[in-house]
């Protein structure tokens, strides 16, 4: 899997998920809030599906 979720993007996605699933696990939100797994995952990998399905990448640029 090649790295499509860069900088900011994995940060923001790794304390939204983290928050949703604290929430969930607090009983704040309900079970709805452990969807926040998906988010913390791709944060945590740096690879997005759903941007790898539509070409869009938020990763620096390699040099060549």
């Amino acid at each position: 899997m090649e790295k499509n979720v860069g900088g900011i993007d994995r940060v923001l996605r790794v304390v939204v998920g983290a928050a949703l699933i604290a929430a969930a696990a607090t009983d704040r939100i309900g079970v709805w809030g452990w969807i926040g797994v998906l988010p913390l995952l791709t944060g945590l990998f740096g690879f997005c599906g759903a941007y790898k399905l539509f070409g869009f990448s938020t990763c620096p640029l390699k040099k060549s």
